[in-house]
């Protein structure tokens, strides 16, 4: 057994067998992050919601009247910058999930260019379907590749039909939840009626 797989087992147990040798292994999971690009009214709401999941967060603005702390008291890290140019300062990777909310042009794309090649593993974008059809093509343009730009989410998050900035942030969360465990996002009570036999 190798040391990743005897780690993997921990979570089950505190003592493992590995190469002769009893080992005992305390396991400390790494945090779910959130990378937040916008400063937005949306973000705000975003990053409490994700605090209380239990999501490190991070916000992205290059414009210093968005990117405050009195804006952002419970953010994790404030980073004042353009997002593509920061990337590798706060450690963009596959672990993360972003969420682009800007609505700027501009910014946003160069957000998910980054996002998307380094192969962050929730990529989602605010904009009407128009928005993300236009996007689309300059990202392909951009040198994505069609594979690369289906990986974007956008519109993001779930339909759950409310309008309001922190109910559009909770849709935004639940689409990043069930993509992080593999969910279908669809109510409890019809997976509930799929399991009872006919």
């Amino acid at each position: 057994m190798r040391m990743a797989e005897a780690a993997s087992q921990a979570a089950e147990r505190s003592f493992v067998e590995l190469g002769g040798r009893s080992l005992f292994i305390e396991v400390f999971p790494v945090r779910p992050r959130l990378v937040v690009v916008g400063g937005v009214e949306v973000a705000r709401s975003l990053v409490r919601l994700a605090r209380e999941v239990g999501f490190e967060t991070v916000v992205v603005d290059g414009r210093t009247a968005f990117a405050t702390r009195e804006r952002f008291p419970d953010v994790d890290q404030l980073v004042i910058g353009w997002p593509d140019e920061v990337a590798e300062e706060i450690g963009l990777g596959p672990n993360d999930a972003v969420a682009v909310l800007s609505h700027d042009v501009k910014f946003d794309e160069p957000a998910i260019v980054e996002a998307l090649r380094r192969g962050c593993r929730y990529v989602g974008a605010v904009g009407s379907r128009k928005t993300q059809a236009d996007r689309r093509a300059r990202l392909l343009e951009a040198g994505l590749s069609e594979a690369e730009v289906d990986r974007l989410r956008g519109p993001v998050g779930l339909d759950l039909g409310g309008r309001a900035p922190a109910e559009t942030a909770l849709a935004i969360l639940a689409e990043i939840v069930a993509e992080r465990y593999g969910g279908t996002g669809a109510p409890m009570r019809q997976r509930a009626a799929a399991a009872v036999p006919a």
